[in-house]
């Protein structure tokens, strides 16, 4: 991609989600996401008419004296957005591939949190954490974070959500609102996801939301006779008899094993998500989302 397309596409996409966000996401993202309560600031000691409920008994206890935790207002949010640019993300039969949907819909995302002065920062991740933005706020910033994401070209072929997760929790010490943005084809040789220990530590850190993007052609296999077929990130290749009822049948179990088992880790840990192919319009797909938190 030159420059001047780059511009022009990053210059397309800021138009559509500037526009969406002003008029669609708006009050569903402040409603969906903002007011979550009080965050913990400092410890101070005890004052006359401080709750006891407020105590910090490890503190007291060390130091001899009454000390109670003190809570504010949270009044912004920290939105990381972590896309998914492994080399399935080139894949797409439809209207755009995984990955333009994919950075379509973290403009969008990034742009409500920017309207509501939050602060946005990204994760691009393969196999490994391939670039970390830290959050921060503004136009520049954000424009920053959509060229990245539609422009950086991966050292790594991979995908490993775990590792996205690991290193999400290591750099965001305070709780923030994540959004996972990637096929969730993670898994092992049985189909079953392999994120689930770092699922499990991210979630009690932090709100996160799973965005799964996929293609409608990924489902099932065409029959087309004898193919041969190569993986995008593995690079391995093989024929395959596609017209074999069989062989997309057992395809087709595969699949919706591996679907069907993500979706049972992610209702095991109250992770909320949604489900948008490439050949729809992500306008639905988010507000479901904003509207069922």
């Amino acid at each position: 991609m030159t420059a001047e397309q780059l511009i022009r596409k990053v210059r397309k996409i800021e138009i559509r989600t500037k526009a969406l966000s002003h008029q669609i996401f708006a009050g569903e993202y402040h409603s969906a996401f903002k007011g979550r309560g009080m965050a913990f600031s400092e410890v101070r000691e005890y004052q006359w008419g401080d709750d006891v409920r407020t105590m910090d008994w490890n503190v007291t206890a060390r130091m001899s004296a009454p000390y109670v935790k003190v809570f504010e207002e949270e009044r912004e949010l920290t939105v990381v957005l972590l896309v998914d640019i492994s080399r399935s993300g080139l894949f797409g039969t439809a209207v755009k591939t995984k990955r333009e949907q994919l950075a379509e819909i973290a403009a969008t995302l990034a742009f409500s949190a920017i309207l509501n002065n939050d602060k946005v920062g990204c994760l691009l991740f393969s196999d490994r954490v391939e670039k970390f933005i830290p959050p921060g706020k503004g136009r520049t910033h954000f424009l920053h974070i959509i060229r990245e994401i539609l422009e950086y070209e991966p050292r790594h072929e991979g995908t490993d959500i775990g590792e996205a997760l690991r290193y999400l929790t290591g750099a965001i010490k305070k709780k923030c609102t994540a959004f996972l943005l990637s096929d969730m084809l993670d898994v092992r040789a049985d189909g079953s996801p392999r994120y689930e220990d770092a699922l499990k530590v991210a979630v009690n850190r932090h709100d996160i939301s799973v965005i799964r993007v996929s293609d409608p052609r990924e489902k099932s296999l065409p029959n087309l006779g004898l193919v041969h077929a190569k993986d995008a990130e593995s690079g391995a290749s093989r024929w395959i008899n596609t017209g074999s009822r069989s062989v997309r049948s057992a395809y087709e179990n595969w699949f919706r094993s591996a679907t069907a088992d993500a979706d049972r880790l992610l209702r095991k840990y109250q992770v909320d998500r949604v489900d948008i192919a490439t050949n729809e319009d992500y306008v639905r797909g988010l507000m479901t989302l904003f509207q069922g938190r």
